[in-house]
């Protein structure tokens, strides 16, 4: 009797055939397993709702500020350690940090809802509803370490990066704000270990870095040339799989989405219901 066409047949594909001496055996690169994602905080409240009353009137605030999608900012340096243990609670903290150095150095964290984060430094403890934080594109150029551009010392085995960096400056001297996102991808483009190295001491080191964490990290530094950021994509075992040069106001991948703001407003809103 035919066998059934529907049946696979035996004795075939990976690990159908015995191995024999010297072979090897197929190995798959592990795949990603973790992924953040949006998950309600309800955060518990004990006591009267009264003594609550400044930070659920300030959360309130900032889920208006989100559902307008007006950059907003709320001071926090005033509340109580009852009133601020309540918004850190509700907020939480989502992917998207940020390190602007500076005088005062500020740290900013987005929460879980994006698009409203929470900045904190000498004198500073405000939240601050917005795609990305004001502090972030004030003045991320300034530089930290200064640029050596030409005056670089090129090592032996600089072969590319002169070019690079040329192509570089002509963007960033060029920079138009309405035009088309300008990138230079180092990973589908030839060079060296030196280079890189030749790229980063003459591009020097800009005062703001960002890190964004999802399906793996996206590192993000400014360099010291106007609007010239280097956006690094590693994946969840923190191999580099992506290595570029964008030359424009702040990276998207950073920025909050105007969908997301208003999200965030939402959300807010139901969490608060959940608390009342």
């Amino acid at each position: 009797m035919s066998s059934n066409f529907l049946t696979p047949p035996i004795g075939f594909g990976p690990g159908s055939q015995p191995l024999e001496a010297g072979d090897e055996k197929l190995d798959y690169m592990a795949m990603p397993q973790d992924m953040r994602a949006y998950a309600p905080r309800v955060p518990e409240v004990e006591g009267p709702l009264d003594d609550l009353a400044p930070a659920l009137k300030l959360l309130h605030k900032v889920a208006e500020a989100c559902a307008s999608g007006a950059r907003a900012r709320f001071d926090i340096s005033t509340l109580d350690a009852e009133n601020s243990n309540l918004i850190s609670e509700t907020l939480g903290e989502g992917e998207v940090a940020a390190k602007v150095r500076g005088v005062p150095a500020i740290a900013a964290q987005e929460s879980v809802f994006a698009g409203v984060w929470c900045l904190s430094g000498a004198g500073v403890r405000t939240i601050e509803v917005g795609p990305i934080p004001g502090c972030v594109t004030k003045d991320p150029f300034r530089p930290v370490r200064h640029p050596q551009l030409d005056a670089a010392p090129k090592a032996q085995g600089v072969i590319n990066a002169p070019a690079l960096l040329a192509e570089l400056c002509h963007k960033s001297s060029n920079f138009d704000r309405d035009g088309a996102l300008e990138v230079i991808n180092l990973t589908l483009l030839p060079h060296t270990e030196e280079d890189l190295v030749w790229l980063d001491a003459t591009l020097g080191e800009g005062a703001v870095t960002i890190l964004s964490r999802g399906y793996g990290n996206c590192r993000i530094t400014a360099t010291a040339l106007e609007h010239v950021w280097r956006v690094q994509f590693f994946n969840s075992m923190d191999t580099l799989i992506l290595d570029t040069f964008e030359v424009t106001d702040v990276p998207e991948v950073a920025l909050a989405a105007p969908e997301d703001l208003s999200d965030s407003g939402s959300r807010i809103l139901k969490v608060l219901e959940a608390i009342a």
